[in-house]
């Protein structure tokens, strides 16, 4: 695949790992690259989803130091250098932090320390905790309203997101809504070898949950819904986390759901579980978006999942998932046996889910839009 138009050099700041940012800013930064723009990763790791071999794709590490003059160690200082050295010599257009804090502090720092006619423009992508969780910490709010005016341009990914920042924050500034995408990759093993790897039978459903087990995606009130919800031989869970799950290995214990749930812990192929999955399941506080929920669309997977922030963008009740309050097991427990038991309820709900993230939420609907973006901020030089 090629761009149409002159090809940019982009540096792209993100979280390198497992969560929606992160996420993110590797497949932009890919896809990108297969259009033939130059792109340029900075992080202190190697982000977990970015593709190895990727041609025009080059990551810059950023090493950190532990001087006893520090009680902790900084890192957004370190972070504001290499982005410096970076874009001064490759010549950047564009320096695109994911999340304000600290990438777009840096970023604009960064800017600010270069000779104006080697300056890139700097792109800030709002993802959520910095604007929901940091935005309504006064040790916080002023460096990321700061971020965010002081940026060239802001996106968020989900029109929620932009609502919640301009009301948390104050920023009176226009932030553009740029949704998620994503397109999967080939998966490794067949359906039937990953489903017989967990364990799961011919005639038992297999419900999907994927996240970075953070505790804002409750799993807790994830785990009481499948207590509830009976005759729970007729389908196994599995657990694909990106974060640890053994806070959660008690609770398991305590329910008397050994048997129903599996965990599998920093998967790479996430689509080998994706296939395999009958019905998703994301019982989160708040959620900017859902990336997961995508995901598991792009299969015809449908899901279970609460009616909080951004989810109602990605999916509609009744006609593409079921929609459910946040903090209500027992809600989720009858939406999700609901589900197990109506086969054509679950194939319909699962198509429009798949027609609907295909049509709205592709690689080839959203990359081009963040291309657009930076050819309107980017300096002319």
């Amino acid at each position: 695949m090629t761009t149409t138009g002159d090809p940019m050099r982009v540096g792209i700041v993100c979280y390198p790992s497992v969560g929606g940012s992160g996420i993110l800013a590797s497949g932009l930064g890919d896809e990108l690259a297969a259009r033939g723009h130059e792109v340029h990763f900075v992080s202190y790791e190697r982000p977990f989803r970015l593709q190895p071999g990727q041609e025009r794709v080059y990551f810059h590490p950023v090493e950190i130091s532990n001087y006893e003059l520090f009680k902790y160690p900084d890192y957004t200082l370190p972070l504001s250098v290499k982005l410096a050295e970076v874009a001064d010599t490759y010549g950047l257009d564009i320096l695109h932090a994911h999340y304000a804090v600290p990438h777009a502090t840096a970023a604009t720092l960064a800017r600010a320390m270069l000779p104006e006619t080697r300056r890139p423009a700097v792109v800030t992508t709002l993802h959520g905790t910095d604007t929901t969780l940091l935005g309504r910490d006064p040790g916080y709010a002023p460096a990321i309203r700061y971020a965010l005016e002081a940026s060239d341009a802001v996106t968020a990914v989900s029109d929620f997101l932009r609502s919640e920042t301009h009301r948390l924050i104050g920023v009176e500034r226009e932030i553009d809504v740029i949704h998620n995408f994503f397109d999967p990759r080939p998966a490794v093993r067949t359906r039937d070898a990953a489903r017989q790897e967990l364990g799961v039978r011919p005639d038992q459903k297999l419900v999907l949950h994927l996240s970075n087990m953070r505790p804002v995606k409750r799993i807790d009130v994830l785990l009481n819904a499948l207590a509830k919800v009976p005759d729970r031989d007729r389908f196994k869970v599995v657990m694909v986390a990106g974060g640890s799950f053994t806070p959660y290995q008690s609770l398991v214990k305590k329910l008397g759901l050994e048997n129903t749930v599996i965990v599998r812990e920093h998967v790479a192929v996430v689509e080998d579980y994706l296939q395999a999955a009958d019905v998703g399941l994301f019982t989160s506080d708040s959620e900017s978006f859902c990336l997961s929920l995508l995901e598991a669309a792009n299969f015809a997977c449908p899901s279970v999942a609460t009616s909080v922030g951004g989810i109602p963008e990605v999916v509609e009740n009744e006609k593409s998932a079921l929609l459910v309050p946040a903090a209500n097991s027992d809600a989720v427990a009858a939406a999700l046996d609901r589900l197990l038991r109506d086969d054509d309820l679950r194939a319909n709900l699962g198509r429009a889910a798949q027609a609907r993230a295909r049509a709205m939420f592709s690689t080839a609907r959203i990359v081009p839009q963040y291309e657009a973006l930076y050819r309107r901020v980017r300096p002319r030089r």
